[in-house]
């Protein structure tokens, strides 16, 4: 899903373009209270970074050179206590699916912002989405307001 929006209609502020990719329901995500044996946390994170590589090649989305993502954990139904920051470890291995698809060139610092966690409504089996926005298309100043400074201002260093 491409997502953008003309000058003309967002007053004169351009919105970068946006894709949402989700991996199919019921993928086993990983979860960082989870205490995995490291293999079959491997199997997990390949499983994850394969469906993430399929997606982004279905969906067309184009090589960028940065980009902010955030991911959506939609809990299943069963779920009552909800940290979607506890699913890192499922969006680092889908972030990686999206570097081995060629979305990205690289996950450091320097090309992505995030992903930033955020929770989604509930569905049975619990699934993962991605968001991707190009931020070759944001203005700086509005870039700024994504990645601050390192520094308060103000600050003696």
């Amino acid at each position: 899903m491409t997502m953008t929006a003309p000058d003309t209609e967002t007053g004169g502020i351009h919105r970068p373009a946006s894709w949402r990719i989700a991996l199919p329901v019921k993928t086993k995500l990983i979860n960082a209270n989870q205490n995995l044996h490291f293999r079959r946390k491997a199997e997990l994170v390949k499983v994850i970074r394969n469906a993430a590589w399929t997606m982004a090649r279905h969906s067309n989305i184009p090589a960028l050179q940065r980009a902010h993502i955030y991911f959506v954990i939609h809990p299943d139904t069963s779920i009552k206590r909800r940290d979607p920051g506890n699913w890192a470890p499922s969006a680092k291995a889908a972030v990686d699916g999206l570097v081995d698809a060629g979305v990205l060139p690289d996950d450091d610092s320097t090309r992505l912002i995030g992903p930033d966690p955020r929770i989604g409504h509930p569905v049975k089996g619990t699934q993962l989405a991605l968001w991707i926005t190009d931020l070759d298309q944001i203005h700086p100043h509005h870039l700024a307001l994504l990645n601050p400074p390192y520094t308060l201002p103000g600050d003696p260093r």
